[in-house]
């Protein structure tokens, strides 16, 4: 998915705003089970009946009449592959599926289309934002808002490489695109100006030739 010129390269920087420790934090920026409201995606090879999309209950079952027996929450995804395997087996022999966890996220702020999405394993923080549609013209890059859970966390999308760069979301994150305040004259007033003196200008030089 294309993040704009914007941000195509931006990475993460990890501002801890509460007393969560560092390895604490880095460890709660990796979630790799399903909770209650998660969703799985599930593609069973010649069984349409048995393929879709499952919401996970609160009591950690999927909310199917042929997998609700199955728990699933808490469970690491090959775990809940192979329980899932093991059920479909009484059904078929040799069955062949195909699961993906979708993640609930909450993504505002300063983002165009602000919403609760339920996006795959491995989202970065950057895409979920171009999921929303991306920045508004106040949102900023360098205050995102990450709240999960237990840790409170500012991510700065607007400088280079990072070692958290490739970190994903998790089930229940809400990212929150600060907003700019004041009126800075370079940046507001000068700058858009300059450029469209340059565009006039390129124009005019080209209707002369």
């Amino acid at each position: 998915m294309s993040l704009g010129s914007g941000w195509v390269v931006a990475a993460l920087f990890l501002v801890p705003l509460s007393s969560v420790s560092g390895q604490r934090t880095t460890r709660a920026l990796s979630d790799p089970v399903l909770r209650p409201g998660d969703v799985l995606r599930i593609t069973v090879w010649r069984h349409p009946e048995m393929s879709g999309e499952f919401v996970v209950a609160p009591d950690s079952t999927l909310v199917h009449p042929l997998y609700q027996v199955v728990k699933v929450a808490g469970a690491p995804l090959p775990v809940v592959k192979e329980r899932l395997r093991g059920l479909l087996a009484t059904y078929e022999q040799d069955v062949q599926l195909v699961i993906e966890p979708l993640f609930p996220v909450t993504v505002a702020g300063e983002v165009r289309i602000p919403n609760l999405y339920r996006l795959p394993q491995g989202t970065t923080f950057a895409q979920a934002i171009a999921q929303a549609g991306g920045l508004t013209e106040l949102g900023r890059l360098d205050r995102v808002h990450v709240i999960r859970r237990d840790s409170d966390m500012v991510i700065d999308l607007a400088r280079g490489y990072s070692k958290y760069e490739a970190l994903p979301i998790a089930s229940g994150d809400q990212v929150i695109v600060a907003r700019r305040s004041g009126f800075n004259f370079l940046r507001d007033a000068l700058y858009p100006l300059a450029s469209l003196t340059a565009a006039v200008a390129a124009v005019l030089a080209y209707s002369k030739r």
